[in-house]
């Protein structure tokens, strides 16, 4: 049962992972059936954050409230149907109106999921669970481009929208399967005591100082993750079919770190495999800074840099029930994944800005300028965990 229970689990983060990388995917093709501007993406894509900005901050009352299995449940369904009216809608006003649901779906399901494996699992799963984001969002790309290819986009999406159905529905008849953490869970975790609140998580030792942490590395993350291509093409010189190619170069860096971080993680532990990480990842982005003057150490060191990044954000979200309490880690986890997703959204254009009054070779400067504050701002909360341990 635990481990039909753990499939289940990382079934539901591949659900969350499949919507992620379709508007990306599609819009080319979306904007001029729309006849939309190029940039109506990113205020579809900043409605969908802001969503779920909303959710993570209300997961802990909805958590305590509903219980974790149907709050999962429902978000999956609730992001199965804004794929579906995506799919039939053709008007650029309704598409925001629906990226509401979209985004207070997502962020349910990712602050509910990662709260429930960090108290009931160890680290190798956090970081395989990870994983299992990765295979979602490597999955609808492809349906999107044999779409775009042999139909429409709304074809992917309502492709799309069938999968993620399909996984509801799998959910929802297994749910009973749920249960058997159901006395570990009482008196102890997120379905039980006093709602912490945003205010008494503030509160807590350690935390201020942690979500600027994960602000950060969200935001080296999503600038590495948008941007990497243009650096390539615009900053290295490959031609622009290259710099796709090897853009995939930090997916496949992040995406094995997590499988193969899975197997050490719990003999290293949460804060060895996040310092180990972000110096793997230095390594990388210090390689990409010295002007070689070819692209090949620039995409060895974009792989060295998802390598790195791999263990940084399942370790991060699992030490979390470790330093604050069980008790209160789904208030905490919540608003990590809101300022996860604050970093995911503005830290792109912030860089993409800058990049066109100045130069996109400024690239890797920033992923190492959000990547040191993680760093400066992990060793503050680790410091200030430590001191509230020891009554200091």
């Amino acid at each position: 049962m635990y481990s039909l229970l753990l499939a289940l689990i990382y079934l539901a983060f591949v659900s969350l992972g499949l919507p992620d990388s379709l508007l990306g995917t599609a819009w080319p093709v979306m904007q001029n059936d729309l006849g939309a501007p190029m940039y109506f993406a990113g205020i579809i894509s900043m409605i969908i954050s802001a969503g779920t900005v909303v959710s993570s901050l209300l997961s802990e009352r909805l958590t305590k409230k509903l219980g974790t299995p149907a709050v999962v449940i429902g978000s999956v369904f609730v992001t199965a149907f804004s794929l579906l009216s995506f799919s039939l809608t053709k008007s650029c006003a309704l598409m925001c109106v629906i990226a509401v649901p979209y985004g207070l779906g997502a962020g349910a399901i990712d602050a509910a999921l990662n709260n429930y494996v960090a108290l009931h699992y160890t680290s190798k799963h956090m970081s395989w669970l990870h994983c299992f984001w990765g295979v979602g969002a490597i999955i609808s790309p492809n349906i999107m481009s044999i779409a775009l290819a042999k139909a429409t986009w709304n074809v992917g999406y309502l492709a799309t929208f069938i999968i993620q159905l399909t996984i509801a529905i799998i959910l929802l008849s297994t749910v009973k399967v749920w249960k058997i953490h159901k006395k570990q869970t009482a008196g102890e975790t997120e379905e039980s005591g006093e709602l912490l609140g945003i205010r008494g998580a503030l509160r807590i030792k350690g935390v201020p100082a942690l979500l600027i942490a994960f602000l950060g590395y969200c935001a080296a993350e999503t600038i590495a993750m948008l941007w990497a291509a243009s650096y390539l093409n615009i900053g290295c010189g490959l031609s622009e079919e290259l710099a796709a190619a090897f853009t995939s170069a930090f997916f496949v860096g992040i995406s094995a770190g997590r499988f193969l971080s899975g197997f050490v993680a719990d003999r290293l532990g949460d804060r060895r495999l996040i310092w180990i990480g972000t110096a793997v990842s230095l390594v990388g982005i210090c390689i990409m800074l010295i002007p070689f003057g070819s692209a090949v150490p620039a995409v060895c060191g974009l792989l060295l840099t998802g390598l790195g990044f791999a263990p940084i954000y399942p370790a991060i979200i699992h030490a979390t029930p470790t330093s604050f309490g069980k008790e209160n880690s789904q208030a905490v986890i919540g608003i990590q994944m809101a300022f996860a997703y604050i970093g995911m959204t503005f830290a792109p254009t912030i860089f993409g800005v800058v990049a066109d009054l100045t130069t996109i070779k400024l690239f890797p400067l920033f992923i190492l300028l959000f990547t040191v504050l993680m760093a400066v701002m992990i060793g503050i909360s680790n410091r200030e965990v430590d001191k509230s341990r020891s009554g200091k």
